[in-house]
């Protein structure tokens, strides 16, 4: 109870401070796409960046963590992915759904709250789902959504589309470039190391709050099964999925799979609903989605850090 008191507790509380400044007009109209953008654009890229400057490259290559947090994104996403009972649905839609329901806000949510309950030891994998997420998922449901959108199917133009659209994606430049510094061995300099660590530890708390802000502006409509659908994969299938392959098929440190397992059990990020805007289709699931399973997360994450505190890590 302790570790949900000191761990989680904070990390919600933030949220919710968002969520009233929003509620009491506190910040202005235009706080929320700001603080995004200072989370997405400085913040959070310099404390990956600083986070995978740190990491020692001869023992971080854990390839059982990736085939984990994979497995368990490709499960999730299939299961939503696949026709329901609604019958045929564009292929677009579908990728959407899929995305959202293995959609971990690994960013936002999930580093300060391994942070808060792991130290700063999780920082190395945690930021390797934020790639894995914000990137390889990301970027496979934009190429499905590329591929239906044209009428005949160009691969070449396709991937290169999705490339420059990563690219451009400073939560992935960040720590592959931090990474790329690592493997240098020379240490930041100091003032720049003090630069980014300054930077970086306004991350958590602003990203934090830019999802109270969020979900503030999010329609409050009941969930219907749709819905329902989504956030039942994202809080129960996806981290139940990982937590067996984590622990009982691959091999990996207890850190590496306990926080496997934790980033896997977050609620739905934003990304999915940026998308269904993007390509102008149908919004309103996807964002009540996200409000919902923030909701539910509360109680279902608070669980699951009180499971990983009552078994120690070795």
């Amino acid at each position: 109870m302790n570790a949900v008191v000191t761990a989680a507790l904070p990390v919600f509380a933030l949220i919710l401070t968002g969520w009233l400044a929003a509620r009491l007009q506190l910040l202005g109209p235009g706080a929320t796409d700001a603080l995004n953008r200072y989370v997405v654009y400085l913040s959070l890229p310099a404390l990956l960046f600083r986070a995978m400057t740190q990491v020692d490259l001869a023992h971080m290559a854990h390839w059982g963590f990736v085939g984990a947090f994979a497995g368990g994104i490709a499960v999730t996403f299939l299961v939503s992915f696949l026709p329901g009972r609604g019958g045929r649905r564009a292929l677009t839609d579908r990728s959407i759904e899929g995305l959202a329901a293995s959609y971990a806000n690994a960013g936002y949510m999930g580093i300060p709250l391994c942070l808060a309950l792991f130290g700063a030891e999780s920082l190395a994998p945690a930021a390797f789902t934020t790639l894995l997420t914000a990137s390889v998922l990301f970027g496979f449901a934009i190429a499905m959504i590329e591929f239906d959108r044209q009428q005949t199917p160009n691969v070449a133009a396709t991937l290169v589309k999705v490339g420059r659209a990563l690219m451009r994606n400073p939560l992935l430049a960040a720590p592959v470039l931090g990474l790329a510094w690592a493997s240098t061995g020379v240490a930041l300099p100091e003032g720049v190391d003090r630069y980014v660590s300054l930077l970086g530890a306004s991350a958590s708390p602003c990203a934090l709050v830019t999802i109270g802000l969020f979900l503030a502006q999010t329609e409050t409509a009941t969930a219907g099964p749709g819905v329902l659908r989504l956030v039942t994969g994202k809080l129960l299938l996806q981290p139940a999925v990982t937590a067996v392959l984590a622990f009982y098929v691959f091999s990996m440190p207890p850190l590496w799979a306990w926080t496997a397992v934790l980033m896997s059990a977050l609620p739905i990020g934003t990304g999915p609903f940026m998308l269904a805007k993007m390509y102008g289709r149908d919004a309103r699931v996807t964002s009540r989605a996200i409000l919902v399973s923030t909701v539910a997360s509360v109680l279902t994450v608070s669980l699951l850090v009180a499971w990983i505190n009552a078994h120690p890590i070795s």
